[in-house]
C-alpha cells in the first residue's frame, strides 16, 4: 500500500500513469498551438509580426500579458474551474506562438527542426530522470529560481549591449537551467500524483495535470530558444 493514499499499488501506478498521460497530452497540444500559429504567421500573415516589430510597446504589452497569464494561472488554478483554466492555457499558447513567430525569419527552417529535435532529446531524458531518481532535486526549484532571475536581468542588460559573448554564456547557463528544472518538475508532478487520490480528488487532478503541462510547456520552450540560440543557423 503506498503511503500517500489508500489506492492499492497497482491501481496507484495507473492512477499515476493516467495523471502523466494528461499532462504530457496537454502540454503537446499547448506546443502543437504555439507551432501552428507561428507557422501560419510567418506563411500567411507576416504583417502581424512586421507590425508589432514596428511596435516596440506593442510588442512589450503582449510580453507583459502572457507573463500575467502565467503569473495568474499559476497562483489561481487550484480555485477557478478547468474549463477557465484550460481557456488561460490555450490563450497563453496562442499568443505566444504570435511572438515566437519571429524565429522562422531569423533561423532556417533545417536549423529550427534539428534544434527542436536535440530540445526533444534533453527533454525526454531528463523527464526520465526526474520520474525514477530517488535523488532530492528540491534544491534545483529555489536554486533554479534565483539563476533565472539573474539570467532575466543579463538578457536585459544584453539587449542594450548586444554582445556575442554574453549571449552565448546566456545561452548554456539557459541550457543547463531549464533542463534541470525539467527533471525538478517531473519529480515535483509525482509527488503531486502519490498524493493526490483518483477517487476524491479528480476535478483537482485535472487542474493540477493542466499546471504541470504549462510547467513543462515552459521548460520546452525556453529549452528549445536557448538551444536554439546557441547552435541555430541564421538566415542570410
Amino acid at each position: 500500500m503506498d503511503r500517500y493514499n489508500n489506492l492499492p499499488d497497482h491501481q496507484h501506478a495507473v492512477y499515476v500513469g493516467t495523471f502523466f498521460a494528461q499532462v504530457f497530452a496537454w502540454m503537446s497540444f499547448g506546443l502543437a498551438l504555439t507551432a501552428t500559429v507561428s507557422w501560419f504567421i510567418f506563411y500567411q500573415k507576416p504583417q502581424i509580426l512586421d507590425h508589432l516589430m514596428q511596435s516596440p510597446f506593442l510588442l512589450m504589452g503582449l510580453f507583459i500579458i502572457q507573463l500575467g497569464l502565467v503569473f495568474w494561472f499559476s497562483a489561481s488554478v487550484l480555485k477557478m474551474s478547468f474549463g477557465s483554466a484550460l481557456t488561460i492555457f490555450l490563450l497563453y499558447a496562442f499568443l505566444n506562438g504570435i511572438t515566437f513567430s519571429g524565429i522562422f525569419f531569423t533561423y532556417t527552417q533545417e536549423s529550427i527542426a534539428l534544434t527542436f529535435g536535440i530540445c526533444a532529446a534533453i527533454f525526454l531524458i531528463m523527464a526520465l530522470f526526474g520520474h525514477t531518481t530517488n535523488i532530492n532535486l528540491t534544491p534545483i526549484g529555489f536554486f533554479g529560481l534565483m539563476i533565472l532571475i539573474g539570467l532575466i536581468i543579463t538578457m536585459l542588460i544584453n539587449w542594450f549591449v548586444q554582445s556575442s559573448m554574453l549571449e552565448m554564456i546566456i545561452s548554456v547557463i539557459g541550457i543547463v537551467l531549464f533542463s534541470a528544472l525539467t527533471a525538478y518538475d517531473i519529480q515535483q508532478l509525482r509527488l503531486f500524483a502519490d498524493q493526490l487520490q483518483s477517487g476524491k480528488n479528480q476535478s483537482i487532478t485535472h487542474r493540477v495535470a493542466l499546471l504541470g503541462a504549462l510547467k513543462l510547456y515552459l521548460d520546452v520552450i525556453n529549452l528549445f530558444v536557448m538551444l536554439l540560440s546557441f547552435t541555430g543557423k541564421r538566415r542570410d
